[in-house]
């Protein structure tokens, strides 16, 4: 067969059913393989190759599969950088096969050639340029084992136009042979257990999860049992959310930047942070020096190269969470003696503290951001939704004010921060969980982004629905002009009617619906999970609110500040603490 078939072949191989792409020159023969050959994968036209990537994401991270974006040389490779970025900074297993021009102009600077994989080399775990046919299988084999094992992540394979071309005996290989790639999987036995030791002997200990648990799979129960064994306060980070549920008592939620007073409090104050899949990054630390003080540190991850780096671990411990979790718990168990736990002064104190400062805000004025999350919340109650977002304030609204109690059902940009990555990350995560509810809570300037997708959506009747937060500013970037900047509002004005969001939708043939206050925010959230197509609701909220509270950049957990304090001393605002 030729290489272009073969790569079909090889997709179904790794069980791949679904794939999102755009077609080009470099990537012409596969898709001419696409169409004269009978296969099981579905393609799903993009209208942009960033789309395509963002897709491949959301699909990858509903589901813990590998996820497929497809394009061609030149501007379409590049065009999935940022994915690819966004990715690897997350942890999220895709497979991205970009075409590449004719082996013999490689590096001739013809038409459409880029290097990709040069330009992807920093930001993917491993990358091929295939230049025979006969080293497809082998390729394709071990890119799906490399991005779904140890910490997941992206892989790239080029491949030359005239190898798609060319023909070959094909056979997939049944297991990989990458002596060394092997990463650590158990945790070390002696470990575990003066982790299991240093936990029983704390007074005032706090797990802290980061996205690497749900990367993982690990079973949240084993998560609860470790928690539970000793009374220890959890917090979850902005990729972790969903994970430890977050309606348990034990959890305190969302630390660091925008995170509750109770999260940052327990973390300043604690004498033994348990850190599970959690790399310390600076969104949820501050000031590092200044971050968790007083704490000795058991750091459980298994990327070993995430050990010491921002903080040093007293109790390090390489393998995945999965296998590492489980047997910690047994260890705790096995060792706990009767009474009630040394933490549970230490527990009353920190649900004092969760009682007394929960996330609020004013239902004054114009429609709040937050009420709007909270009735889209609360209309979906007891249904399988999962939640995607941009990134920005209503990201950190989102964050706060829903409640999310499975792993995956929560599909947000942590580490790059992507702007446009929830309308494409919510249309992957719908077809890749095509019962669920798909709600994507997203930002004008977030959404203007990616809206092209919509394209896609409604060519495939792919229903998920798009909330643009309206409030006709880059808000996250408007928020710190105003606080650190003596409000000079430069470049992050939008307006609230450019473009008009409903025509928008409506040209697309999707529904639309608006609400600009509290009474009409109900109907247009009913209409549109009702109307049995993807839609769009355009909320337009106060254009002046702010996320509550805030740690400024580079500050700690003793500089949080809440609105009440922000507005009334405006010595703190000319300084840009």
């Amino acid at each position: 067969m030729t290489g272009a078939e073969a790569i079909i072949r090889c997709l179904e191989a790794e069980g791949v059913t679904d794939v999102f792409g755009l077609p080009g020159g470099a990537i012409l023969p596969l898709y001419d393989a696409w169409a004269a050959h009978e296969h099981t994968i579905r393609h799903y036209l993009v209208r942009h190759e960033q789309g395509a990537g963002h897709m491949a994401q959301g699909y990858a991270r509903a589901t813990g599969k590998v996820g497929v974006a497809i394009a061609t040389s030149g501007p379409g490779a590049t065009n999935l950088v940022t994915p690819i970025a966004d990715a690897y900074l997350d942890s999220t297993p895709i497979v991205c096969i970009t075409g590449q021009v004719p082996t013999h102009l490689i590096g001739t600077d013809a038409f459409q050639e880029a290097d990709i994989q040069g330009i992807t080399m920093p930001i993917v775990k491993h990358s091929w340029l295939v230049k025979d046919v006969t080293e497809l299988p082998r390729a394709f084999k071990e890119a799906f084992h490399i991005a779904r094992s140890g910490r997941p992540g992206p892989v790239l394979i080029d491949i030359p136009k005239d190898v798609q071309l060319a023909t070959f005996e094909f056979s997939y290989p049944r297991q990989t042979d990458m002596p060394g790639y092997k990463p650590s999987r158990h945790g070390h036995p002696k470990q575990i257990i003066t982790a299991a030791e240093a936990i029983l002997a704390a007074e005032r200990p706090v797990f802290y999860i980061g996205g690497g648990a749900i990367a993982s799979g690990v079973d949240p129960a084993q998560l609860i049992r470790v928690a539970e064994t000793v009374q220890m306060p959890a917090v979850t980070t902005l990729m972790a959310k969903g994970v430890f549920p977050d309606s348990h008592p034990l959890c305190l939620g969302l630390p660091g930047m925008h995170g509750s007073k109770a999260a940052n409090w327990a973390l300043n104050r604690a004498d033994l942070l348990v850190a599970c899949g959690a790399r310390f990054d600076d969104r949820v630390t501050g000031k590092l020096d200044s971050f968790a003080p007083g704490a000795k540190v058991i750091h459980i991850d298994v990327d070993p190269a995430e050990i010491d780096k921002n903080r040093a671990a007293q109790v390090p411990i390489v393998g995945t969470i999965d296998l590492v979790v489980p047997k910690l718990a047994d260890a705790l168990e096995s060792r706990k003696n009767g009474g009630p736990p040394r933490a549970a002064e230490w527990l009353e104190t920190v649900q004092g503290w969760r009682r007394e400062h929960p996330f609020r805000y004013r239902r004054a004025g114009a429609l709040k951001p937050e009420y709007v999350i909270e009735r889209l919340r609360e209309l979906t109650t007891g249904e399988d939704v999962i939640w995607t977002t941009g990134v920005g304030q209503h990201q950190m609204w989102a964050a706060q004010y829903l409640q999310i109690d499975r792993p995956r059902r929560w599909i947000t940009s942590g580490g790059l921060g992507t702007m446009g990555f929830g309308v494409p990350a919510a249309i992957g995560a719908k077809v890749a969980c095509p019962e669920a509810i798909v709600i994507n809570i997203d930002g004008d300037g977030c959404f203007q982004m990616t809206m092209q997708e919509l394209a896609t959506a409604r060519m495939y009747g792919i229903n998920a629905i798009h909330v643009v937060v309206n409030n006709g500013w880059l808000g996250m970037v408007r928020q710190w002009q105003e606080l650190f900047h003596s409000e000079r509002f430069s470049e992050t004005n939008l307006t609230v009617d450019l473009p008009d969001y409903v025509r928008l939708a409506e040209s697309f043939g999707i529904a639309a619906f608006r609400c600009e206050s509290e009474a009409e925010v109900d109907e247009a959230i009913r209409a549109a999970l009702t109307c049995g197509g993807p839609a769009v609701i355009d909320a337009r909220v106060d254009r002046e609110e702010k996320v509550y509270p805030m740690v400024p950049a580079g500050g700690s957990a003793t500089d949080i500040i809440d609105a009440e304090w922000a507005e009334e001393d405006n010595q703190w605002v000319e300084e840009g603490v």
